[in-house]
């Protein structure tokens, strides 16, 4: 072979190596990565080729799925009473993705999971479509219900119900809600302008929000909750009715500034008990400046401050601030300054309290089910922390059954069962020039002493007459519908 034939061929030969290199780098190396693209288009058309599974409620599915008629995806998302349940669903779109549970659990309702390797092969093998496994949650439907339509009659707002034993989430709404069915499928007439209405840039009420785990807010004196925790776990006062030294006025500590109280109420050297009951800012902004900022903010800590959870939605993390002044640690440790917290971190506290001082890991799935409703995984009560002993969270417990029998949060009670309770009215607003936030916890204790719920629910009504904004008027009587679906439920 001639010198220029046999550089040709060396030439040819590099391009079919070459081209042997890049036809493997693709099929072997890069295959998933392209097989998963979300700009290929056939994946798409993949996810929507079959029904989903559905997310379970009490033994009921809350999701479903509908043929189009035209399109290249074969299958639409519904939702039964989508608003009510959108907080704990999220949505499923052809156009716009998914979100929360919908979005989490992708591919066990899919049938993509990889736990589902063995029925997906089976099913090729014998030409059966492709089926999406379910996701059974712990929700309560009347204890949901309850809840969203509490809000529903105040205009905004989130409650937070838990199981204190398991941590379950028995509740979760946030109002106002939005339909995940009104942009399931991919219409640009239709589907995207719906999409468009529920943006916050063209609805100020911001339907989309989660306002039970992604919204924090300032949480007024349910905070005095944790700061009572702090005093008896740091033993600065070791019983319900030792009478505190908390004078009247107290001068918050390195200004001129006296830490007032609401009205003409007995907060003097109050214990902590009557303290709780008339929610004295005295009493408890004396608590934090004694105990100083690193003792309140290991507290706070213990009760999930300052961290995410996962519930396995991302519930965004609660505000209690290191580094500040004294006068900063009292107005902080009243649920003022700097802290601010979730609907679900309140919750928390409620729960923890009601459970003995053991905080549990708060969870929304139960299980994960195969396409024939055989167990793929099982979620298993899990403890978060120890924020009090027994003997504190027993005390702390006394004190808020004194609220809602005595106190502020009379709204609460409940024939033939104990509540205990904390009302909270927070600032709002530059210089509070807005209606304040109205809170309130609770937990409720049944005949064998046992709690099967404890509640967090806050109220944002815009329209309400300032003065009659308080958590035991608006928020209480939320709390004590919730609670009472869930004591039924179990009866």
């Amino acid at each position: 072979m001639n010198k220029p034939l046999r550089r040709i061929a060396i030439f040819c030969g590099l391009l079919v190596l070459a081209l042997l290199i890049r036809d493997n780098w693709l099929q072997y190396v890069q295959a998933d990565k392209l097989r998963t693209d979300p700009t290929n288009r056939r994946v798409a058309i993949e996810r929507y080729a079959n029904p989903r599974g559905d997310i379970i409620v009490d033994g009921q599915p809350i999701t479903g799925s509908v043929e189009n008629k035209n399109g290249d995806f074969k299958y639409k998302r519904t939702y039964k009473n989508g608003p009510m349940w959108a907080p704990v669903t999220g949505y499923s779109s052809q156009a716009f993705d998914g979100s929360f549970l919908e979005k989490i659990e992708d591919g066990i309702l899919t049938g993509n999971d990889d736990r589902l390797f063995f029925r997906k092969t089976l099913d090729m093998i014998t030409g059966k479509p492709q089926q999406g496994g379910n996701v059974v949650t712990t929700l309560n439907t009347a204890a949901q219900k309850a809840a969203y339509e509490g809000l529903a009659k105040r205009g905004k707002g989130a409650v937070v119900a838990l199981e204190p034993s398991t941590g379950k989430i028995l509740a979760l709404a946030s109002y106002p809600s939005y339909d995940p069915s009104s942009f399931a499928g991919n219409s640009t007439t239709t589907d995207s302008k719906a999409w468009q209405k529920l943006q916050k840039a063209n609805n100020p009420d911001d339907p989309m929000l989660n306002r039970a785990l992604r919204e924090v807010y300032p949480p007024g004196s349910t905070f005095k909750v944790v700061t009572a925790a702090a005093a008896l776990e740091n033993g600065l006062y070791t019983d319900a009715d030792q009478k505190t030294k908390s004078p009247l006025p107290w001068i918050m500590p390195g200004t001129t500034l006296p830490l007032k109280n609401e009205g003409n109420i007995p907060c003097e050297n109050a214990t902590l008990r009557v303290a709780l009951q008339y929610s004295c800012n005295s009493v408890f902004g004396k608590v934090g400046s004694d105990l100083g900022n690193e003792k309140m903010l290991a507290e706070a800590k213990k009760f999930g401050f300052t961290s995410e959870q996962f519930t396995p939605v991302r519930s965004s993390a609660s505000v209690f601030s290191e580094d500040m002044a004294p006068s900063e640690v009292a107005l902080s440790s009243i649920g003022q300054f700097n802290t601010a917290a979730t609907p679900l971190q309140m919750a928390m506290v409620a729960s923890a309290v009601a459970n003995d001082g053991k905080l549990m890991k708060p969870y929304m799935v139960d299980s994960l089910q195969a396409p024939s409703v055989d167990p793929i995984e099982k979620t298993e009560p899990e403890e978060l922390s120890q924020p009090l002993s027994a003997k504190n969270a027993q005390i702390l417990q006394s004190m808020m059954e004194t609220v809602v029998k005595d106190g502020t949060g009379k709204n609460a009670q409940i024939p033939g069962v104990t509540v205990g309770g904390k009302t909270g009215t927070a600032q709002h607003g530059e210089n509070n020039s807005k209606n304040p936030y109205a809170w309130f916890l609770s937990y409720a204790k049944v005949g064998d002493n046992s709690s099967p719920v404890a509640v967090a629910v806050v109220v944002e009504d815009d329209a309400a007459v300032r003065d009659d904004i308080s958590g035991g008027g608006l928020a209480a009587p939320i709390a004590k519908s919730v609670m009472e679906a869930v004591i039924k439920s179990k009866k």
